[in-house]
């Protein structure tokens, strides 16, 4: 049965919402996506305007407050020097949480580290003798930000690294934080060891953090992936 229709709303410049039928509409078919548009009334009263389901997405972020967001993934690794992470938005994100799985380097007893950058522009990593402040077993050293304590990480088999990174409100912070929790790791012994609470460490500079790079302090990354997500502003 054909819908009746209110010729009564087909005007010179367009349709009219009543005579508007989705109903026989062909469905999608598929998920939605960010290209994905809709049609959207400018102001209540404005005019049609066509808008992406990102923009959606973007508003309704807005308006639902904290939780966590995924922002990037590394993909999966294969032989990189390092992978980046450039994604930092202060007005969306307070903090920010890095899961690194099965974080394996190619060279057999290195040690998994960060850098850090304040650089807008071109996202240049502090990485120098003087950059941050680690501390280990009573010791101080800054010249670079590990993510372990003192064992180092093996390249075997089933041997890695993987923990939760936590940059902790980088936008304001003073000196910012990285701290590490809810790790394991297998040294080169192939000894299992827990680094929960165990490391972490702050920049010397007071600036505010805008990218983050994860690395080997020897050699590349062999494998493994990381992924980045976002505590939401509330």
């Amino acid at each position: 049965m054909t819908k009746a229709r209110d010729t009564a709303n087909l005007t010179g410049s367009g349709v009219t919402l009543p005579l508007l039928d989705i109903d026989a509409g062909t469905d999608i078919g598929a998920a939605l996506v960010d290209a994905d548009l809709m049609i959207v009334d400018d102001g209540a009263g404005g005019t049609n305007r066509k808008a992406t389901m990102s923009r959606l997405a973007t508003y309704m972020g807005t308006k639902i407050g904290g939780g966590m967001e995924f922002i990037a993934s590394s993909g999966a690794i294969s032989n990189a020097a390092n992978v980046s992470f450039t994604g930092f938005d202060s007005s969306k994100y307070d903090s920010y949480e890095f899961r690194l799985i099965d974080f394996l380097p190619a060279t057999n007893g290195s040690y998994p580290v960060a850098r850090t950058s304040s650089d807008t522009s071109s996202h240049s990593y502090d990485s120098g003798a003087n950059d941050y402040q680690l501390q280990l077993s009573g010791t101080t050293t800054g010249d670079f930000g590990r993510l372990n304590s003192n064992n180092q990480i093996g390249n075997e088999t089933n041997e890695g690294f993987v923990a939760i990174v936590r940059v902790i409100n980088p936008h304001t912070s003073t000196f910012t934080k990285v701290s590490v929790n809810d790790g394991v790791y297998v040294d080169i012994n192939g000894g299992y060891s827990s680094i929960s609470s165990q490391a972490g460490f702050s920049r010397k500079e007071n600036a505010q953090v805008n990218a983050i790079q994860f690395y080997y302090n020897s050699g590349n990354i062999a494998s493994g992936e990381v992924i980045m997500f976002g505590i939401v502003n509330s």
